[in-house]
């Protein structure tokens, strides 16, 4: 383009001093510099068509890393829950069977309280029976005997 440049010059200059100058050669020299406009243009498209492409490139791997991390994500949050889940489980049971273990301590003391007060009550029984048929015969000895009155 520099050499396009100093060329122009060259004939501008010479167009001046020269009377049986030729334009046809400027015209020549113009389109010369179109040319060189037009290769230039088309120099510029295949760098901004490179560039697009890498960053379309870029915005790809970026893209595919992401979804790499997303995944990853995923299936570490999914071991976790699953972690989770069998503590929970293991949680639910450990607290049934504690559960169940007090409510058979609970059966035991009711038979045995049962047991106990029934053994009471018929101790009562027995002493009240004792009691009254020691009464009885304090009674029908009592009968025998005559009053000194």
């Amino acid at each position: 383009m520099e050499e396009l440049i100093s060329q122009f010059t060259f004939l501008s200059d010479q167009s001046l001093q020269d009377k049986n100058f030729d334009p046809s050669t400027i015209e020549d020299l113009m389109k010369l510099f179109e040319l060189e406009a037009y290769k230039s243009w088309v120099a510029m498209e295949l760098d901004q068509q490179k560039e697009e492409q890498e960053a379309v490139d870029s915005v790809k791997e970026a893209e595919e890393w992401l979804d790499s991390a997303m995944e990853s994500a995923m299936a570490e949050f999914r071991r976790f829950e699953e972690e989770m889940d069998r503590e929970a489980e293991e949680e639910l049971r450990s607290l049934v069977q504690v559960g169940d273990s007090a409510w058979k301590v609970g059966k035991l003391m009711e038979n045995a309280a049962t047991v106990a007060s029934k053994r009471y009550i018929e101790a009562a029984m027995n002493s009240a029976g004792a009691s009254m048929r020691s009464a009885w015969k304090g009674i029908s000895s009592n009968s025998k005997k005559v009053h000194p009155s």
